[in-house]
């Protein structure tokens, strides 16, 4: 909490942050008894968000995570549950839906499933709108596939539950690994050495002198959280920083945008305050196993198919935005290149033209296209008449 006075001075409060050590009244609890406990936590924490004047219904992605909450859904008693899922046009060798994961969840438990199919044609009038809701510009390719889920999903129903965060909760990511295996005071290095888009040399090349900053900030933001106390492990440490910063300022803001543009409120249950304070006490080398999420996959092993959870690591597919081609590369040229962009300066001419001629070849260590990520802030600035 954030206290501004009248002279302009400020003091900030956190009131809950829980610690990522082990506690000693669970030093003897074996990976069962850490089963249990989960089983309990996430199952309360799906009732806790069933309390509504409405039905409340899930998006289903065919993940362990969404999977997860439907099979407690169905332990819950809930019936006629509504499910969603949501598929793109393939792109770039690559397929942009999951319909066959969300589809035999949808069968086992006997949903009210909808498949979404967005057309090519539709994405790209949607990404104008999709731009207009975000807060802030956001670069990652699934804002317009949470846009258009919500715009679908809210002419259904008003309330969902989702899986957002189990993966940052539970080391979910191929960046948490290296965190995995390294000693505490090496948390830093590992996490950027993972995750980072862009070095803090390499922003150099990117944006104009002018708007550099001379020292690398970011890196001493996240050295100040990885190295704070109150994390035993350097996977402790990351996954502390994915949860209580990263987290809240990317994809919570970023679902939240979407859903509400079509007031539809999305419910997070893996982000319930006694489930992540269970799971920061969890033995981190519990959650690392099995490429991630370890504990979780083998708690969702009771109640899910196995081909949902092992199976290739699956994110939210919007092939048309990580492979840009036409109309949608026209417009993030056009927008790069349009007078306004020229009169701000902010990027360097040849580092455009460089992504430009080659528009899908350059990406993040996330797989997020860079020219997509420079067009979106571009587009959102124009959009909003900032100068």
């Amino acid at each position: 909490m954030r206290v501004i006075d009248a002279d302009g001075s400020r003091r900030d409060r956190v009131y809950w942050r829980p610690d990522y050590v082990r506690d000693p009244a669970k030093a003897d609890w074996t990976a069962g008894d850490w089963q249990d406990a989960l089983h309990d936590a996430l199952t309360t924490a799906v009732r806790r968000r069933l309390v509504s004047d409405v039905p409340v219904g899930v998006l289903l992605s065919g993940g362990v995570d969404s999977s997860l909450i439907v099979a407690l859904l169905a332990e819950l008693g809930q019936e006629g549950l509504n499910t969603f899922s949501i598929g793109f046009d393939g792109a770039g060798g690559e397929e942009g839906d999951e319909f066959r994961y969300s589809d035999l969840i949808a069968e086992k438990y006997g949903t009210r499933h909808h498949r979404i199919h967005i057309d090519g044609s539709e994405l790209v009038p949607a990404i104008e709108d999709t731009i207009a809701a975000m807060t802030e510009p956001m670069g990652t390719q699934d804002v317009t596939g949470f846009y258009l889920l919500s715009k679908t999903v809210s002419e259904h129903i008003k309330v969902v539950q989702s899986g957002q965060g189990a993966d940052k909760v539970f080391a979910g990511y191929a960046y948490h690994q290296p965190a995995a295996t390294v000693a505490r005071d090496a948390a830093l290095d590992a996490f950027t050495g993972a995750f980072l888009d862009r070095t803090h040399e390499e922003i150099a090349d990117v944006v104009e002198p002018e708007w550099l900053v001379p020292t690398d900030v970011s890196r001493a933001l996240l050295a100040a959280h990885l190295g704070a106390p109150g994390a035993e492990t350097a996977l402790d440490a990351v996954l502390r920083l994915d949860t209580h910063l990263l987290l809240v300022d990317d994809p919570v803001k970023r679902v939240d945008s979407m859903t509400m543009a079509w007031g539809l409120e999305a419910r997070v249950p893996f982000l319930d305050q006694d489930l992540v304070r269970l799971a920061a006490q969890c033995p981190p080398e519990l959650k690392a196993t099995q490429g991630g999420k370890g504990i979780l996959k083998d708690l969702a092993r009771k109640v899910i198919p196995a081909e949902v959870i092992d199976r290739p690591k699956g994110y939210f597919p919007v092939p048309p935005v990580k492979y840009l081609a036409e109309p949608l590369l026209t417009t993030v040229r056009d927008a790069l290149r349009a007078p306004e962009a020229k009169d701000r300066g902010l990027f360097r001419a040849d580092y455009v033209d460089h992504l430009l001629e080659s528009p899908n070849v350059h990406y993040s260590p996330g797989g997020n296209n860079m020219l997509w990520q420079l067009g979106v802030l571009e587009l959102w600035l124009q959009q909003h008449g900032i100068t």
